[in-house]
C-alpha cells in the first residue's frame, strides 16, 4: 500500500468520523422519541428504542392544547399545530418579503449608477460586522414604540432585509452582461421592466437559495421571539418546545417527539433544495 492509499484511506476515515459525529444528536432525538420512560431514563444507555413504532410521546405531545383568543373568540386549540401555523406563517412572510426587498437592493447596486453608491455599499458589508446580539435593545425599544410586541408582524419587518443576501444577488446580478442591459434599454424597457423580465429569471438559482436560507434561519429563530413573543397564541415552534418545561421539570421524551417533527419540514426543505443552495452561494461570489 502506497502512500496515496493510506493518505485517502486517512482522509475518508476522518469525513466518516465527522459525519458521524454530526448525525449523533439527530440519531439519539430520534431513536429517543419512540423510547418510553424505563428506555430513555436507563444506564447504560439504550441506543435502540425497543418498539420503533411505539408514537405515544408524539400522541402525547401533540395533544396538549393551550386556549388562543381570536377575533374577539377564545377556543382550545392544539398547541404544537399552532405553533407549526405561526412558523409557517413567519417563514412564509420572511422569504418572500426578503427576496422582494433583495432583489431591488441588489439591482441598484448592481445596475443603477448614482452618487456614493461604492461608499454606501462598503458601509453595509463593515455592518456586517456587528453582530445580532448587539442590535438586540434598540431593535426590542423600536418595536416597543411601534406596538407590535406579541405580534406576529414583530417576527417578520425586523428581518426583511439582509446584507449577505444581498451580496449574493449582487454577486449573481454583476455576472450578467451590460450589453444585455443596454440592448433592452435601447429596445424601450424600462428598469423595472428589465429587472423584472430579464434578470430576476436568470438570477433564479441564487434567488431560490435567498428564500431557502431564509427560511431556515426563519423557521429556527429563537431568541428574537423569546424576547418579544408572550402569548401562547403567537408562539412559534422554537419558542413552543418551551411549553414542555414546568416548575416540576421536563419532559426530555415529548421534547424530542416534538422537535423530531419540528425539523422534518427544514430538512425536506434541505434536501429538495441543495443543489440550489450550493450553486447560488458559489456562482454568487463570482464575478466576470
Amino acid at each position: 500500500m502506497n502512500k496515496n492509499h493510506i493518505k485517502k484511506l486517512l482522509i475518508y476515515f476522518f469525513l466518516i468520523l465527522g459525519a458521524l459525529i454530526m448525525i449523533f444528536p439527530f440519531y439519539w432525538m430520534f431513536s429517543s422519541s419512540f423510547k418510553t420512560a424505563a428506555e430513555y431514563n436507563s444506564f447504560p444507555p439504550k441506543w435502540i428504542p425497543g418498539n420503533w413504532l411505539n408514537f405515544e410521546n408524539f400522541i402525547n405531545a401533540f395533544a396538549r392544547t393551550s386556549r388562543v383568543t381570536m377575533f374577539g373568540k377564545t377556543f382550545e386549540a392544539p398547541s404544537f399545530l399552532w405553533y407549526f401555523i405561526n412558523s409557517t406563517v413567519v417563514t412564509l412572510a420572511c422569504a418572500a418579503l426578503t427576496g422582494v426587498v433583495t432583489i431591488l437592493g441588489a439591482f441598484g447596486f448592481s445596475r443603477l449608477k448614482f452618487p456614493g453608491r461604492t461608499f454606501v455599499f462598503s458601509l453595509l458589508v463593515a455592518f456586517m460586522m456587528v453582530p445580532f446580539e448587539m442590535l438586540i435593545i434598540t431593535n426590542y425599544q423600536t418595536v416597543t414604540k411601534l406596538h407590535m410586541v406579541d405580534t406576529l408582524p414583530v417576527l417578520i419587518v425586523p428581518f426583511m432585509t439582509s446584507i449577505f443576501y444581498t451580496i449574493i444577488l449582487k454577486g449573481f446580478f454583476d455576472t450578467i452582461p451590460d450589453s444585455l442591459y443596454y440592448s433592452a434599454r435601447i429596445d424601450g424597457a424600462s428598469n423595472w421592466l428589465y429587472l423584472w423580465r430579464v434578470m430576476v429569471p436568470i438570477a433564479k438559482p441564487s434567488l431560490v437559495t435567498i428564500m431557502m436560507l431564509n427560511a431556515i434561519a426563519s423557521w429556527n429563530s429563537f431568541l428574537w421571539p423569546t424576547l418579544v413573543i408572550n402569548s401562547d397564541r403567537n408562539r412559534t415552534v422554537p419558542l413552543g418546545l418551551f411549553s414542555f418545561m414546568s416548575e416540576a421539570g421536563s419532559d426530555p421524551k415529548l421534547q424530542l417527539a416534538a422537535s423530531t417533527v419540528s425539523i422534518l419540514p427544514m430538512v425536506i426543505l434541505f434536501l429538495f433544495a441543495r443543489r440550489y443552495i450550493v450553486n447560488g452561494v458559489a456562482r454568487g461570489g463570482l464575478k466576470g
